[in-house]
C-alpha cells in the first residue's frame, strides 16, 4: 500500500515537472532525429496550403483589380444598338437617337459611333482587298473619348477641326493589326480609296471593348469622304448612378419610337461583373483542389507519426518506467503531430504569398492576400495535425511498459 502511494506521489511529482517548454522540448526531437521523412511529410501539408492561399490571393487580387477598374470607368454607362426586325434581318437606329436620347433629362453625356459600310482599312494601298484583318471602320462623335471613359496613349483626340478631314484615331489592337505605334502628321493609313492620317491611338476600352479593333473617324469627315450615311450602330450615354435605371428604361422608345422593339439597351459594367461571379465560381473550384491536396497531406502526416510510434516503442517503455504518465506520453506525440502540421502550414503560406505576389506583379496588380487564408490556413494545419496524431498518440500511451521495453 505505501509502495504504490509512493509510485502514484513520484508519478504526479513526474507530471508537475513536466512545463509547456518540456513539452515542445520533447515532441521536437521526434523532429530533429528524422529530418528527411519530417521534410517530405510536412511537404503534403505545404503544397496544399500554398495552393489554397495562392488561389485565394490571386483571386481577390483579381477583384480588387477589377473592383478598382469598374470604380474608375464607372457602372453608369448603357448603350444602345440595334436588334433585330420583324423579319430577322437587322435593325437600324434613326440618325436622329443620339439627339434624342439627349434630350432624356438625367442622362449627361451621349456619343454615338456608326459602322462605315464598304471601307476597309490598309496599312498602305499595295495590299489586297481581301486582306482587311478584320478591322472596322468607325464614324465617331467627338464625345466619345469622355463617355466610354477612353484614354489616348499617343497623338490627339478628335476636335472640331479635326474631325471634318481625313484622319482617323486606331483602337489598341487596330494599331498593332497595322504596326503602328505612334500618331503623327508623317503616319498614313490606307482607309476607303483615300489616305487618312492617323492623329490618335486609344489605350484598350474595357466598358467598349468594340473600339479596340476599330478604325474612328470623326462623324463628318465619314461622311464626306466614305460616304457615311449617319445611321448610329452604337451610342453611349452616362447618366447619374441613382437614375441608370429609369433611364435605362425609357432608352429603347426614345432612340426609336416608332420601333422600340428594335432596340438593344444593355450595360457593359454588368459583363464585368458576370466575369467577377465566374471568378468567384473558379476559385470554390481551386479552393476544393487545394483542400483535396492537403487531406492528402494529413494522411502522410498520419502515417509518419504511425510508424514514428511503432519505432519509438523502446524509449515510450524507457519513459513508462521512469514514472511518465500517458497523459504525457499522449501529448508528447500530439505536440509532434502538430509542430509537423505547422511547419508545413507555415510553408505552405509563405509559398503561396509570394506565388501570389509575384503573379500579381506579372498583371501590374496590387498583391492583395486576404487573412481569412493565412490565418484559415495555419488553423486548418493544427486541425489537421491534432486529426493525424490523435490516434498514434493514444495507440503510444496505451503500450505496456514491460512490453515497449521488450520490443526490438
Amino acid at each position: 500500500m505505501r509502495t504504490e502511494r509512493r509510485n502514484e506521489s513520484s508519478t504526479v511529482h513526474s507530471s508537475a515537472r513536466l512545463r509547456p517548454r518540456d513539452v515542445v522540448a520533447v515532441g521536437g526531437v521526434g523532429l530533429r532525429t528524422r529530418p528527411m521523412r519530417v521534410f517530405l511529410s510536412a511537404l503534403g501539408i505545404a503544397i496544399g496550403i500554398a495552393a489554397m492561399t495562392a488561389v485565394a490571393g490571386i483571386s481577390s487580387s483579381s477583384r480588387a483589380e477589377l473592383d478598382d477598374r469598374l470604380a474608375a470607368l464607372g457602372t453608369n454607362m448603357l448603350t444602345v444598338a440595334p436588334g433585330n426586325a420583324l423579319g430577322g434581318d437587322t435593325a437600324t437606329l434613326p440618325p436622329e437617337a443620339p439627339a434624342m436620347i439627349a434630350r432624356v433629362g438625367p442622362v449627361q453625356k451621349v456619343a454615338a459611333t456608326g459602322t462605315v459600310k464598304n471601307a476597309k482599312i490598309y496599312r498602305n494601298d499595295r495590299i489586297p482587298a481581301a486582306e482587311s484583318g478584320g478591322m472596322v471602320v468607325q464614324a465617331t462623335h467627338p464625345k466619345l473619348l469622355e463617355t466610354v471613359g477612353a484614354r489616348i496613349v499617343d497623338g490627339v483626340w478628335f476636335n472640331a477641326a479635326t474631325e471634318r478631314y481625313p484622319t482617323v484615331v486606331l483602337g489598341d489592337s487596330a494599331a498593332r493589326r497595322l504596326g503602328i505605334g505612334k500618331a503623327g502628321p508623317e503616319i498614313r493609313v490606307y482607309l476607303g480609296n483615300t489616305w487618312f492620317t492617323v492623329i490618335g491611338i486609344l489605350d484598350p476600352v474595357p466598358l467598349a471593348p468594340e473600339l479596340d479593333a476599330a478604325a474612328l473617324v470623326g462623324w463628318t469627315g465619314a461622311a464626306t469622304y466614305l460616304g457615311f450615311d449617319g445611321h448610329p450602330t452604337t451610342v453611349y450615354t452616362r447618366s447619374p448612378d441613382e437614375s441608370v435605371e429609369t433611364v435605362r428604361s425609357v432608352l429603347a422608345q426614345t432612340a426609336n419610337p416608332e420601333h422600340p422593339n428594335e432596340v438593344k439597351v444593355s450595360r457593359p459594367s454588368d459583363a464585368l461583373a458576370a466575369r467577377q461571379a465566374t471568378d468567384k465560381a473558379f476559385t470554390g473550384l481551386l479552393l476544393g483542389l487545394g483542400a483535396v491536396a492537403l487531406l492528402v497531406g494529413g494522411v502522410g502526416v498520419a502515417n509518419t507519426m504511425v510508424i514514428t510510434v511503432l519505432e519509438r516503442r523502446g524509449e515510450i517503455g524507457l519513459r513508462r518506467s521512469l514514472g511518465a504518465t500517458r497523459g504525457q506520453i499522449r501529448t508528447q506525440f500530439l505536440v509532434e503531430s502538430l509542430m509537423l502540421s505547422a511547419l508545413g502550414g507555415l510553408a505552405g503560406i509563405t509559398l503561396g504569398m509570394g506565388v501570389t505576389t509575384v503573379y500579381a506583379s506579372t498583371q501590374n496588380w496590387e498583391a492583395v492576400i486576404p487573412a481569412w487564408a493565412t490565418v484559415g490556413g495555419l488553423g486548418a494545419t493544427l486541425v489537421i495535425g491534432a486529426t493525424a496524431g490523435l490516434y498514434p498518440a493514444v495507440r503510444a500511451s496505451r503500450l505496456p511498459p514491460t512490453e515497449a521495453l521488450a520490443a526490438p
